[in-house]
């Protein structure tokens, strides 16, 4: 009894630790759909051309395949989630620039 009991508990405890080890990234994908809204708003707006649009939404794609890259693995790293913010920085910087024609860096 007492071992069938412990067998169980010790699955248990693996199953959810397996579920903690499933590479997530809340927070960039939160960021994502804030910063393709802010594209899509700016081509509501008139703010944005065509091609502008396009090249950010290009950048928005690159973000996405570097984070399916860091999750491969079934774990994204500090490193990796640095890395993936840095970009989404990088992106966010340009899509202010473009919205509002700010040409210097």
């Amino acid at each position: 009894m007492k071992r069938t009991l412990i067998v169980v508990l010790t699955a248990a405890l693996l199953a959810a630790f397996a579920s903690l080890a499933v590479a997530g990234t809340p927070v960039v994908n939160k960021r994502q759909v804030r910063q393709h809204a802010r594209i899509a708003q700016g081509v509501a707006s008139g703010e944005l051309t065509k091609g502008e649009a396009m090249r950010l939404r290009a950048g928005q794609r690159h973000l996405r395949r570097q984070e399916r890259r860091a999750k491969s693995d079934g774990v994204v790293t500090a490193r990796e989630r640095v890395r993936l913010q840095h970009m989404q920085n990088r992106e966010s910087r340009t899509i202010y620039r473009l919205k509002h024609n700010v040409w210097c860096k």
